[in-house]
């Protein structure tokens, strides 16, 4: 057997030990419940027909759960046990006419918590203009681009949260 074989036996024999223990699973092993339909944040500024027809309320949990794979959508109320993470989607800058009336943004902040106490959080801002053959594509198509990249930020982030952080292009 090589050191890593042996590494893994070990790994999955302590792991079997705390399982059957009834020991706490070690951090970072729990799930992390986030919101299905993420809400708008109070005070955010976002075009009535982007809300309408964009989908970002759910595009941005399903790309983080993409990409997060300790990530858990509920659609309830994320409780105060456990791991949460309490996502609100901020101003979203996305004028229609696709790329024709320019750049479009949008802004995401998160709090993690674990059993109710505050652990870290960030903001994330993302912008875009369509890529390649943007003149192409459509409002909700541009933003949904910003929503998967900061779908991409915030499963880096969870990795190894830093308090405060700005992801993206913050």
């Amino acid at each position: 057997m090589t050191f890593r074989s042996i590494s893994r036996v070990v790994l999955l024999a302590a792991s079997a030990v705390l399982l059957f223990s009834g020991a706490p699973a070690p951090a970072g092993t729990e799930s992390i419940k986030v919101l299905r339909v993420v809400p708008f944040a109070e005070k955010a500024q976002v075009p009535q027909k982007v809300q309408d027809e964009c989908e970002l309320q759910t595009k941005v949990p399903a790309f983080l759960s993409k990409y997060a794979s300790d990530v858990e959508l509920v659609d309830s109320e994320l409780g105060t046990t456990g791991r949460v993470l309490d996502l609100r989607i901020g101003n979203v800058h996305a004028p229609g006419g696709g790329a024709f009336s320019g750049p479009k943004w949008m802004t995401v902040t998160g709090i993690l918590r674990e059993n109710g106490r505050e652990v870290a959080r960030f903001s994330a801002k993302r912008f875009s203009t369509g890529g390649a053959f943007g003149a192409y594509k459509g409002t909700c198509s541009i933003i949904g681009r910003c929503a998967k990249t900061i779908g991409k930020d915030i499963a880096s982030w969870l990795k190894k949260p830093q308090n405060g952080a700005q992801l993206g292009d913050s």
